[in-house]
């Protein structure tokens, strides 16, 4: 259970159900997820990260597929459950297959192992690689 609990649509404030129809309308959806419900307690910050998430995952260098493998991957290592099923599913919907899943894990996995002996070797960083 979610720390303060979940703030359902026919409890929430209107500033706090302004976002909601956002979320829903941009989503193409009829439901919020728990993550928006936990954190709609502070409308502030439900209303300031639903307005970075919409313009950061939003149509632009990046097409929405590699924008969520990107999500998962960074979920994954940060070791959120939650984040990780709701960008899987997200990933799904924009066209992930199993394969593609697990060779993302696999490349989250040797990034995760490489990275640690890097720091732990302390390696220098090659000079080719600055330029």
């Amino acid at each position: 259970m979610a720390t303060l609990g979940m703030v359902e649509y026919e409890d929430a404030n209107a500033e706090v159900r302004a976002v909601y129809d956002d979320i829903m309308r941009t989503r193409k959806t009829d439901w919020i997820n728990n993550f928006w419900k936990a954190l709609a307690h502070d409308p502030a910050t439900l209303k300031r990260t639903w307005e970075s998430i919409r313009q950061i995952m939003a149509a632009g260098a990046l097409d929405a597929l590699t924008k969520e493998l990107i999500y998962v991957a960074v979920s994954a290592t940060n070791q959120c459950g939650y984040c990780i099923a709701s960008h899987t599913a997200s990933a799904r919907k924009a066209g992930m297959t199993d394969e593609m899943f697990a060779e993302l894990m696999a490349v989250v996995g040797m990034a995760n192992e490489t990275n640690r002996l890097a720091s732990g070797y302390q390696v220098e960083i090659d000079e080719k690689f600055r330029t």
